[in-house]
This record gives structure tokens, C-alpha cells and sequence, in this order.
């Protein structure tokens, strides 16, 4: 059986784990634009994960794409459909966390609390343990803050099976979301290939998240 590129990066985190430094923190020379090992990274923006160290990747050989909570948003379905069809990307890795902050709230509560509900000020500052300063404007854009399904819980709480749960159903749908799209091919010669994780900040250990299955309800 053929080793794939995720496969190795797995082999990599694991040599993480154990305290080794894989990823080389200097700069390689002149290298081609497209990236060497074919592999685009969705991750979370989160300061507590460095995707070149846990992953073992050097400077050039993967395109890694970061926002709130590593969301298969519309902005990194664009820059997916970039990284396959021009720049030559083959393999694709969702990365998910513990005690991610999307956890902690819901766009609906969010918003409310920017457009000035007293109430939801109250509670957002009891969630983050910070001051929540209320612009108190109402504004049409984002259009969502793609806040994960589930109950709440408060900021940054430590791994249960609820919450791992949650983070399952939202990196099912990111997989979903990139291998129904019309302009990232699950089949033929062109295909792309989709795997997702959930990355330990306590113990920097990847978690494969099995697919398909269970997406969570908005309730």
C-alpha cells in the first residue's frame, strides 16, 4: 500500500510528540512556486498551534491556509480551488483543536453582543475573562463567524467527549464541504484527497477524525 503525503506528515507529528524539532526554522534558498509536497493545510488561527513544527514541514512544500477555527470558509474554499488547479496541490489536511474558542460561543450571541445587547456584553465578558467593549453598530458583514455546533462551554476548557464531539461534526462538514464541491474533484485523475484532525494542545498529538458520520444539529 502506497504512503501518502499525509501519512508522512503523521509520522512527523508523532516524532513531535516525542519533543523532536522536525521543522527546519531557516531559509532554504530559491524554490519553485508550486508547493513540493502537493499537501494544502486548513488550520486554526490559534497561537498555540505552529503547523509547520507539528506537521514537519519545511519552507516550500505545502500551502497553509489559517482562520478562526480552521472553517472550510468560502475565502478557503477559493484559495483551495488556487492551490489545486494552479499551483499543482493534490492532498488536503483539515486541522481542528482542543479548547478551541469556537466552542465558547454562537454567531447569533456574538453579533449581538457587537450591536450592543447589554446582556450579551455581560456574558461574552464572563466567557473570555475580558473586558467586551461593545462597538454597539450593527454591520452586514461577516456574513457569519461559522461559530461550531453544540451546547456552549467556556473559553478554552480542557478536552471532554462532548467537545471533541463538536469539533468531529465541523471538521465532517469542512471534509463534506471540500469533496461536494463541483471545482475540487473526489474522483478521476485529478482528484484531491481530504483528511481531517484534531490536533491535542496539551500534548501536541493528532487525532484522525473518522468520515463520514455524524454533522451535529444547529440545536
Amino acid at each position: 500500500m502506497t504512503t501518502s503525503t499525509t501519512d508522512k506528515l503523521l509520522e512527523n507529528n508523532s516524532r513531535y510528540v516525542r519533543g523532536e524539532a522536525v521543522h527546519v526554522a531557516a531559509h532554504p534558498g530559491q524554490q519553485p512556486i508550486q508547493p513540493s509536497k502537493r499537501v494544502a493545510v486548513v488550520a486554526c488561527m490559534d497561537a498555540r498551534l505552529d503547523v509547520e513544527d507539528l506537521l514537519g514541514l519545511q519552507t516550500g512544500e505545502a500551502h497553509i491556509i489559517r482562520n478562526a477555527g480552521g472553517v472550510v470558509s468560502e475565502d478557503a474554499i477559493r484559495c483551495l480551488i488556487i492551490s489545486h488547479h494552479l499551483l499543482n496541490t493534490r492532498e488536503i489536511v483539515l486541522i481542528h483543536h482542543t479548547r478551541c474558542g469556537m466552542l465558547a460561543f454562537t454567531d447569533d450571541l456574538l453579533k449581538a453582543g457587537l450591536e450592543g445587547d447589554r446582556k450579551t456584553e455581560e456574558l461574552l465578558r464572563t466567557v473570555t475573562g475580558r473586558e467586551f467593549t461593545s462597538p454597539a453598530k450593527s454591520s452586514a458583514s461577516p456574513l457569519a463567524f461559522h461559530a461550531f455546533r453544540g451546547p456552549l462551554e467556556p473559553l478554552d476548557s480542557a478536552r471532554n467527549a462532548g467537545n471533541i464531539e463538536r469539533l468531529e461534526w465541523d471538521v465532517r462538514r469542512g471534509i463534506s464541504s471540500i469533496m461536494n464541491h463541483p471545482w475540487l474533484p473526489a474522483t478521476g485523475p485529478d482528484a484531491v484527497s481530504v483528511r481531517g484532525f484534531i490536533y491535542d494542545v496539551d500534548t501536541g498529538q493528532l487525532d484522525e477524525v473518522t468520515y463520514p458520520g455524524p454533522v451535529g444539529s444547529p440545536g
